[in-house]
């Protein structure tokens, strides 16, 4: 019995998507809920199942092919893999030799270091590109699935390198090079890069942007930092980072100026009372923004938890489309890569974005005199036909007050 495979639902607005990589042939066996294709959509990428067990059959979407939701994607043979063995008995010997292992992506999940070897397309592409042999690398994910930093560790340590099936003899002198290289390499944009590329052009040519910026000292927050971090991880099983902060500053800064927090549509302005925060993190495939919703509701910790929840699903390519849904406001911290100060691009169609940014020790004149303190430069990018100078400037005064005071995050002001 055949059994078809379809592309699912993927998310609210999203109607197609491309196929980016097979994680099965034609013949293999499958089991129930494995995946067996990745695909690529606007927003993330997203791994189809095997509705039953049984072996792949035919493919009728070939990667790099868009497909719409509810396109026919293959056929399982349902079943297949679990037939008894015939009288002629060649069965065994069969088996036996699909038993035999390879060194390929697809190696067994019972390997000593390899963990499950379920991977994302993301840990996938990294394998594949550095020529490792996954099960030599010890998954730290969920349920021992790799991750990128694992990969990324295991190319730095120089270790997990695919054994070669053939090995070749010593190579002959090489003749003297003829010059610098001059290679190219043409590689098709995936569908996240090219959404990534198209939105973020749409927001220049449809907004009135402008930015505006500001410094933040960040000397009381560093210190409130070192000095509970030790017990804000234990009781709450997560680091107590700077993004907390920063996100409770933003949210009151909202609630006094609604404006930042309103979108245009049509000739409509639409003020929302709630703060669902757009976190930019940084995959595989390009910058993703899921949303911390209601934000203005949740503690530090919450807040701490679920950016760090959100960093590693994006490490490992399991964002859903629900994790992106939506979104307020943006908070893009271009610190992490050592970002001085940058004017960042809002995310339509939201009206703001701010921009965090490394921080370093600068000289400041405090009560007339010159100090060293730990500096941070803050920039908000706004669209100026709804939000006026005066509000921007002030919101972002806001922000900088409750950071260089925290009290003011615990008494509301």
């Amino acid at each position: 019995m055949a059994t078809e495979v379809k592309v699912p639902t993927l998310g609210e607005s999203v109607t197609e998507a491309t196929v980016g990589q097979w994680l099965k042939k034609p013949g293999e066996a499958v089991k129930a809920d494995e995946p067996i294709v990745s695909l690529e959509t606007d927003k993330v990428a997203v791994d189809v199942p095997a509705p039953v067990a049984g072996t792949l059959g035919d493919i009728i979407a070939k990667e790099g092919d868009t497909v719409n939701v509810g396109a026919l994607l293959a056929m399982i043979n349902e079943g297949a893999s679990a037939d008894p063995p015939s009288a002629a008995a060649p069965a065994p010997a069969a088996k036996a030799e699909a038993a035999m292992p390879a060194p390929t992506a697809a190696a067994s999940a019972d390997d000593d270091e390899g963990g499950n070897l379920t991977l994302s397309p993301a840990v996938r592409r990294l394998v594949l590109e550095h020529g490792l042999d996954p099960s030599k690398i010890k998954g730290t994910g969920k349920d021992g699935r790799l991750t990128k930093d694992d990969v990324m560790a295991a190319v730095a340590a120089g270790t997990a390198k695919a054994t070669a099936s053939v090995s070749a003899p010593a190579p002959a002198a090489e003749a003297p090079a003829a010059g610098p290289s001059r290679k190219q390499e043409r590689v098709k944009m995936t569908r996240l890069r090219q959404t990534v590329a198209k939105r973020l052009k749409e927001a220049q040519n449809n907004a009135a942007l402008l930015t505006t910026y500001n410094d933040v000292d960040m000397t009381n927050v560093i210190e409130a930092r070192a000095k509970y971090k030790d017990l804000f991880e234990k009781k709450h099983g997560v680091r107590l980072g700077f993004m907390g902060f920063f996100t409770k500053a933003v949210c009151m800064a909202l609630r006094d100026i609604p404006g930042v927090n309103a979108q245009i549509e049509g000739d409509e302005i639409v003020y929302n009372d709630f703060a669902d925060i757009s976190v930019a993190v940084s995959a595989p495939n390009g910058l993703v923004v899921p949303v911390i919703r209601n934000a203005e509701s949740l503690s530090v910790a919450d807040i701490e938890k679920t950016i760090g929840n959100f960093g590693k699903k994006a490490k490992e390519g399991a964002l859903t489309m629900e994790d992106m849904k939506g979104g307020t406001f943006t908070i893009s911290n271009g610190g992490v890569f050592g970002s001085l100060l940058s004017s960042p691009i809002i995310n339509p169609p939201q009206s703001a974005v701010l921009g965090l940014h490394r921080i370093e020790d600068r000289p400041v004149v405090r009560n007339g005199e010159i100090v060293i303190r730990p500096m941070m430069y803050l920039a908000l990018s706004y669209d100026h036909r709804l939000i006026d100078g005066r509000e921007a400037v002030t919101f972002l005064v806001a922000v900088k007050n409750a950071i260089e005071d925290p009290t003011r995050l615990l008494i509301d002001l």
